[in-house]
């Protein structure tokens, strides 16, 4: 009864993990640019109780009882598909129509450190300075970086902005006059190995080194002609990616596997209350 209790509160714990992540894809249905999460399972070790020595009949199924221990999460992988695009008519939203292209964003790591991360989330507004320009951010207040990886910074008095399928901003004046900016662009190759940040952004992890990749086996950033294969468009944003009837139906699935879980170890105690009482 106790290997019933073990077995039963391993695979409780490790849904209720499920459970939390299923709970974070909802929450975030409606997150411009969220990524949602994808979660499977695998068996954890299991012990073989060969008790049928004598029983001689070919079999398909492996002989004797194979007495398993529970199950635990294997992997909690981001869903990288493209969402929906969502017309909003404001000017500086912005968004790709490729899956792996990143906005970079310039994050502040430690007391005096920044490092760069990436973002699809492409609603982005401009904060006044105190030497009288404007700086792009993003809606958490993080400068948006240009191609050479500096703070995208404008003259202020701006009267409207857009921005071409290469990644150009221009930023036009009422006196007819304009200024261009290149939004930095990256492509992810290998976007399992990225660090997740946050619900939108993500970063490269600290221990490429110790994974026998580097930065560039990782990541590429789009410069000269390589800015061509930039697609990215105006006045819309990303949706998140969820899938509201498949994250339902996984929630209640691992509810089901919860509430059966907890009533073996009801069960089991149940009956070990009887032996006792035989006792």
């Amino acid at each position: 009864m106790l290997r019933t209790m073990v077995t039963a509160t391993n695979t409780m714990s490790q849904l209720q993990s499920q459970i939390d992540i299923i709970g974070n894809n909802l929450a975030n249905s409606n997150t411009h640019g969220y990524k949602a999460k994808d979660v499977k399972f695998q068996e954890l070790l299991y012990q073989q109780f060969n008790n049928d020595k004598l029983d001689k009949v070919d079999r398909q199924s492996p002989v004797g009882i194979r007495y398993g221990v529970g199950a635990s999460l294997a992997q909690a992988s981001m869903n990288w598909k493209q969402g929906s695009l969502q017309s909003t008519g404001r000017d500086l939203d912005f968004a790709f129509q490729e899956p792996k292209q990143y906005f970079n964003v310039l994050m502040p790591n430690g007391e005096d450190g920044q490092q760069t991360a990436y973002t699809r989330q492409g609603a982005f507004y401009v904060s006044p300075m105190e030497n009288g320009n404007l700086m792009l951010v993003t809606g958490d207040g993080y400068p948006v970086a240009d191609a050479e990886g500096q703070a995208i910074t404008i003259p202020e008095n701006v009267s409207s902005f857009s921005v071409n399928e290469s990644g150009v901003l221009t930023a036009n004046y009422p006196d007819g006059t304009t200024v261009q900016r290149e939004l930095a662009v990256s492509v992810l190759q290998k976007p399992q190995l990225m660090e997740q940040l946050s619900e939108t952004y993500i970063a490269l992890p600290n221990n490429l080194a110790e994974l026998g990749v580097n930065a560039q086996d990782v990541i590429t950033d789009l410069q000269g002609a390589g800015r061509g294969e930039i697609a990215l468009t105006n006045q819309v944003l990303e949706m998140s990616n969820v899938d509201m009837s498949k994250e339902m139906t996984e929630l209640m699935t691992a509810q089901r596997s919860y509430q059966f879980s907890a009533r073996s170890i009801t069960i089991a105690d149940q009956m070990l209350g009887l032996i006792n009482g035989i006792r």
